[in-house]
């Protein structure tokens, strides 16, 4: 399956200067100041209030989903069991028809947030993957997974969907970004979040490397609820 999104940007015109860490009021504009204001409004209401909304005082967003869409490559299947190395951090099942859950967290000692993904599967346990999300880097948002492995991410907005778009990888060693060579990355990673109506939304994953094509692409479509 070929990826028919691709994104690119000029962060340096359009970061805003705020430090949204210093805001206490109702809500949380960490993401938000990540876009211009033009692009924060073209977001769908909904979108805009799940990713303005605070995490603090041990709040939990919990969504449950289905995984409607997953396909992987060859060369995509392998690289999900080589990440295994570092945690998992890629699906590691083609199941289709299965259930998800995601629930976010406040990450209190790095100031960002922790992202728990459990995805069922047919014939094993669940799997399940940790990341954490933080407010920091040359894109101003960065997305750690096991063994010092992360990305920088850019974000981007349309009128649907809320658009996380792999910039760079790199190797953290304490607060030194050691960046991973072209060669080395497993490509571009496009992670989606669009508006499906006020209490839905799908999440897509798109994993596309130059040489080999499509990896992984992965579609779940998640339900908000209660906290």
């Amino acid at each position: 399956m070929a990826i028919g999104v691709r994104v690119e940007r000029d962060w340096s015109h359009s970061r805003k200067d705020v430090d949204p860490r210093r805001r206490t009021d109702v809500a949380d504009l960490r993401f938000r100041a990540l876009l211009t204001e033009a692009d924060w409004q073209r977001l769908p209401f909904d979108v805009r209030r799940r990713f303005t909304k605070r995490l603090t005082d041990g709040t939990t967003a919990v969504y449950r989903g289905l995984v409607v869409e997953m396909t992987m490559s060859r060369a995509g299947y392998a690289l999900a069991q080589l990440a295994r190395l570092i945690g998992a951090p890629l699906p590691l099942s083609r199941d289709v028809g299965v259930a998800a859950v995601v629930t976010v967290t406040e990450d209190g000692r790095h100031g960002g947030q922790v992202w728990t993904r459990l995805y069922a599967r047919r014939r094993r346990l669940p799997q399940m993957i940790h990341s954490r999300k933080r407010f920091s880097g040359d894109t101003g948002l960065e997305e750690h997974v096991g063994g010092g492995i992360g990305m920088s991410l850019v974000l981007t907005a349309t009128d649907t969907a809320l658009i996380f778009t792999s910039h760079r990888y790199f190797l953290a060693v304490g607060r030194r970004r050691l960046h991973l060579p072209a060669w080395l990355s497993p490509g571009r990673m496009m992670l989606a979040h669009t508006e499906i109506d006020a209490t839905r939304f799908a999440f897509t994953l798109d994993l596309s490397h130059p040489w080999l094509g499509s990896l992984i692409h992965q579609r779940v479509v998640f339900e908000e609820s209660p906290t």
